[in-house]
């Protein structure tokens, strides 16, 4: 949830030192792009690469594809092929290579090299693409010990039935990853899956064709040592013996798996070999190809280097969010679990009354700048209140006549002081000075109070302590989707949160729609402050570090129209949240401080900053990560996980609908909220740091005024006006 006041401002044309500049920002939405499209291809790669990595083992079986196109030349032919051309060509009589698949693996592959070393033998590696990119240092040892490397796909996935395009890019990457890590590129290609010429069916010699168009010697096998079943070693050594004279590529495996009986097998079965005369080399040396292995171009080497670098990035970029996620989501499921025992708690504590009854009256400030829409109903609810108050109504230079009707209403106990336009918090100044009571209610002109709401919220001044108290502010004008959900903000978002910082002696927040002070209080901070646009949570602040108790009074009742529009809505929140950040950093002095101060600082502050800033500031990256679940993780699992944080939202939305006793009628809205309104409130936070980090400075903005209040004639807990 964004950071938020049960709050709506307005004055087009003040004119106030700190908020006259105005400074249209654009790079941070350039930046903001620019940061969701590059984690989006982190994922995309890191997904790429491992969950549609193919993890099979080369032998395992597979269903017999037809081969009729397949070349009889090709399928009694030599195990090296040059697809394009239709040739084959075969290891010279008693030359044997040595070919090992799935590597490079950091733990069998310097033990598989180790053993040619010792028996001076030289092989070729067919390495798989992403495997590389994670050991760059064993693909260089690999080439710089004389031995050969290969393509083995970039993801281990079966050519034959992947896409054209797929294997372009499966071979185009595994080259340029080799390229990267050893300089070198290489024409020799093992597909995953393949055998032997017999086997070839025709997909997989449409992938052959393809990769001999793309310049690859596509190499089957002759002899499978079997190694893949781990069958024993000396089953693997018999597999991999010739039966006759004739040249041999045998497959064996530096990856994959545990490769201990391949490293064993190794041991026996060359030495053995070179004593019955066989003569080991790599496979182009067996076939007598012409400098099968080339140095990379530069263009080559430098875009391997950085796909490997992004390979690399992407998987600790993945991590790092995944422990983000993690706690970002036990940090959520502790807040929920808090605000439900904490608003349990206040309801129970609210029970005890707070001393005798206050029953002095109330002076009411009503400042007020082009409100002719609904100021009649405003002033019209205070006089209905069940409490002695005097209302004044301070017109504030406005444009559309708003003092002039309410002066023309000839109500007793309202008074008009009209000034030139000089800004809400000069105008609440301006009431302040002006009121004969010791106890204030500020009320914006759009707000209707309920008949009990004046006496209700000044009850808690009967504690000394109390400096202050929030009342309850409702959305009166519910109708349509962005209705229904401000109204389960208020209802659920801001009321239970100030439940909490009830309990925890917190409160940052008075909402300016209705607000008591004690005026004791307020003289003694000097007034209304005018440096933040948020002047009700910089006077809520000033409040607590001046050692005052705010409270909240949920029976005390006011009805207020809420923005109608998006962009309405987005112009509010914007100002709500940039605001509530000047409040935060004017008072950050409230974490070292002692006392009432020191609990807004350590727990008030530290609690909007957490909630209600960085963790919407991860939003964006919760939401890519989600798709990325979708596509390349498990989507029932994804699914699963965004059902039960619905649930828990929903469950915590009856429990606040109950608590306010509202019907929970609106919460069907909930997990269209999360498409829409959600991330709008996301990007005002995003918004709104970025304008705080530039410097910038927001001007005021006219909100709109659709003219929906009446006086309040219903029960409780029903918008004014409805049956």
């Amino acid at each position: 949830m964004p950071v938020s006041k049960n709050r709506r401002r307005r004055s087009q044309g003040r004119h106030i030192s700190v908020r006259s500049v105005s400074v249209p920002l654009r790079t941070h939405w350039l930046l903001l792009t620019t940061l969701v499209l590059t984690l989006s291809a982190a994922l995309l790669l890191e997904g790429y690469t491992q969950h549609l990595f193919d993890s099979r083992p080369d032998g395992a079986h597979r269903e017999q594809r037809a081969g009729a196109s397949v070349p009889a030349a090709i399928s009694s032919g030599g195990p090296v092929i040059e697809g394009a051309a239709g040739r084959t060509a075969a290891p010279a009589p008693r030359t044997l290579a040595l070919t090992f698949d799935d590597g490079p693996d950091p733990v069998w592959t310097p033990k598989i090299l180790d053993v040619l070393r010792r028996n001076d033998v030289r092989a070729t590696f067919f390495t798989v693409g992403t495997r590389v990119a994670e050991h760059p240092d064993l693909a260089r040892r690999i080439v710089a010990e004389g031995h050969q490397i290969g393509v083995h796909s970039f993801t281990h996935t079966d050519l034959g039935a992947a896409s054209a395009w797929r294997r372009s890019l499966e071979l185009r990457e595994t080259q340029l990853v080799i390229a990267g890590a050893t300089g070198v590129t290489t024409p020799l290609l093992r597909p995953p899956y393949s055998s032997t010429n017999k086997a070839l069916g025709d997909a997989e010699w449409s992938a052959v064709v393809q990769a001999g168009q793309e310049g690859y010697l596509t190499v089957l096998t002759t002899l499978d040592s079997q190694d893949w079943r781990r069958p024993g070693v000396e089953t693997i050594v018999s597999a991999a013996t010739p039966s006759d004279s004739a040249g041999q590529i045998v497959l064996l495996h530096d990856g994959g798996g545990d490769r201990t009986q391949t490293v064993a097998a190794l041991e026996q079965l060359v030495p053995r070999l070179k004593a019955s005369g066989w003569t080991f080399a790599t496979v182009g040396d067996a076939v007598a190809l012409p400098a099968a292995v080339q140095q990379a171009g530069t263009a080559d080497r430098w875009q391997g280097t950085a796909l490997i670098t992004a390979i690399r990035t992407s998987g600790g970029v993945l991590d790092v969010l995944s422990w983000l996620l993690w706690a970002a989501g036990a940090i959520s499921l502790l807040r929920a679990v808090a605000v439900f025992v904490a608003a349990r708690r206040h309801v129970r504590m609210r029970r005890k009354p707070w001393g005798a009854p206050v029953t002095e009256p109330v002076s009411v400030i009503v400042p007020a700048y082009n409100e002719s829409a609904g100021i009649e109903a405003a002033v019209r609810s205070l006089l209905a209140s069940d409490h002695p108050v005097e209302v004044i109504v301070v017109g504030d230079g406005s444009t559309d006549g708003t003092a002039d009707i309410v002066e023309a209403l000839r109500l007793p106990g309202v008074r008009v002081i009209r000034q030139q336009n000089a800004g809400k918090p000069a105008a609440l100044n301006t009431g302040i000075a002006a009121a004969s009571c010791n106890l204030l209610v500020m009320v914006d002109g759009d707000t209707v109070f309920e008949p009990d709401a004046v006496r209700m919220i000044v009850q808690p001044f009967a504690h000394r302590r109390v400096g202050a108290v929030s009342g309850n502010a409702k959305v009166v004008n519910r109708g349509g989707l962005l209705g229904r959900w401000q109204h389960i903000e208020y209802v659920v978002g801001f009321n239970l949160d100030r439940r909490l910082f009830d309990l925890a002696e917190c409160m940052p927040t008075v909402p300016g729609a209705v607000g008591a002070f004690r005026r004791e209080a307020l003289l003694r901070i000097g007034g209304v402050s005018d440096t933040t646009l948020a002047e009700d949570t910089d006077l809520t602040m000033a409040l607590c570090r001046d050692g005052w108790r705010v409270v909240y009074e949920e029976r005390a009742r006011a009805w207020t129209e809420a923005p109608a529009s998006l962009a309405a809505l987005w112009k509010q929140r914007y100002r709500w949240c940039y605001g509530t950040l000047q409040a935060m950093w004017k008072h950050r002095g409230a974490l070292t401080q002692r006392g009432q101060a020191g609990k807004l600082g350590r727990r008030g502050l530290v609690y909007l900053l957490t909630f209600q800033v960085l963790l919407p500031l991860l939003a964006p990256v919760v939401d890519v990560f989600a798709v990325y679940g979708l596509v390349f993780l498990d989507p029932v699992r994804i699914v699963g996980l965004w059902t039960a944080f619905l649930m828990l939202q929903v469950l915590m939305g009856l429990y606040a609908f109950r608590l306010d006793g509202e019907r929970p009628g609106p919460l069907w809205s909930l997990p269209l909220q999360q498409f829409v309104h959600r991330q709008l409130m996301y990007l005002v936070v995003i918004q709104s740091v970025f304008t705080a980090v530039a410097g910038s400075r927001l001007r005021w903005q006219r909100m709109e005024r659709y003219g929906s209040l009446e006086v309040p004639v219903t029960a409780p807990g029903a918008p004014p006006g409805a049956p």
